[in-house]
């Protein structure tokens, strides 16, 4: 494979390097040097801004860009006909929001607009995949966010551009996007952590789950779940999880999660909700629901499982996504009834 300067420099800020030299070459004087790479420059200005605000932005003046303004990854001036723009974007490739940085500088960006009569432009832009969850929690802090899909479409409808710089960031983005849709391709026994999350992915906008995330428990063995619901079971939360594998009925019993008053036996309320379970499998004819090898004893245990051959597939098969989702809300079905 031809070398790639993005496969060798992975950190978010090379990748801030990358996008502040992209929004740059959307300075009008930069149009005399590479005409391509200045249009693609000043779409990628414009879809920001309409990410943040739904307008068309027509005519753009002027552009200045850096890095690292008070904490903020990327940052950009823009002068355009009708008014001025502030642009502050947050850049990760596959680390997530932390300690509440979001919040610190959309405050610092709105005391920069208010001052120099500027209009701020908030983005969250994201290379690698983030559940859906936390992207709404994203936007909701008034962050507008940019997908290593948003990027992709831009990129690739500016086939004529030559540059190596360009070319490379490309065929990286594009490598980590076929990487997370081989799920639907590859023999179920050789998924790899990228295609579960592009599954747990597609699950997102085909049944609707809870959340997705990586577990590292603390003996070693971390693996990617998948939450597909959340219940209420007699004040303890109950619901089905997939841990990169089996299919489990998981109830939880932290604390935190919990709306039980009193003291309880995690051990016992664990085996109630599995005698539950068990007892509808029996009754509506699902065998396939058992007991797992062992009962843990934690605060998020399993109660029951479907084996991953039986609910997804065996390892020499291609998954047949519509037959897994309609396993899954069945699943999903059978859980609520269980209630």
């Amino acid at each position: 494979m031809k070398p790639n300067i993005f496969d060798i420099a992975t950190k978010e800020l090379h990748q801030d390097a990358f996008i502040t030299w992209l929004i740059q070459w959307g300075n009008n004087e930069n149009e005399r040097f590479d005409r391509n790479l200045f249009l693609c420059g000043q779409e990628f200005i414009s879809l920001l801004i309409k990410n943040q605000y739904n307008v068309d932005v027509m005519t753009i003046d002027k552009v200045e860009a850096g890095r690292q303004w008070k904490g903020i990854d990327v940052w950009a001036e823009v002068y355009t006909h009708e008014c001025n723009y502030l642009i502050i974007i947050e850049d990760k490739t596959f680390t997530s929001e932390h300690s509440e940085q979001l919040l610190k500088y959309k405050q610092t960006g709105e005391e920069f607009c208010t001052e120099n009569n500027f209009k701020l432009v908030c983005i969250y832009l994201k290379t690698g995949s983030e559940p859906e969850k936390d992207l709404k929690a994203i936007r909701a802090k008034g962050f507008a966010t940019f997908s290593r899909s948003d990027f992709l479409k831009l990129l690739l409808n500016y086939a004529q551009v030559t540059n190596d710089i360009f070319f490379d960031f490309k065929n990286r983005l594009e490598r980590i996007e076929s990487e997370h849709t081989a799920f639907g391709i590859t023999e179920i026994g050789k998924w790899n952590d990228a295609c579960w999350i592009g599954f747990y992915q597609f699950l997102e906008n085909e049944i609707g789950i809870n959340t997705w995330h990586y577990v590292n428990p603390p003996g070693g063995g971390g693996f990617w779940n998948a939450s597909l619901n959340w219940e209420d079971w007699d004040g303890f939360p109950v619901y089905l999880q997939i841990e990169q594998g089996d299919l489990c009925f998981k109830i939880a019993t932290h604390p935190q999660e919990i709306y039980y008053e009193g003291d309880f036996n995690r051990g016992e309320k664990r085996n109630q909700w599995h005698n539950i379970l068990i007892s509808q499998a029996t009754k509506v004819g699902l065998p396939e629901i058992k007991k797992p090898q062992r009962f843990g004893s934690g605060d998020y245990m399993t109660a029951a499982i479907v084996s991953r051959n039986i609910w997804l597939g065996k390892d020499e098969e291609v998954i047949d996504r519509l037959l897994v989702t309609e396993r899954l809300r069945k699943y999903k079905q059978f859980l609520k009834d269980c209630l």
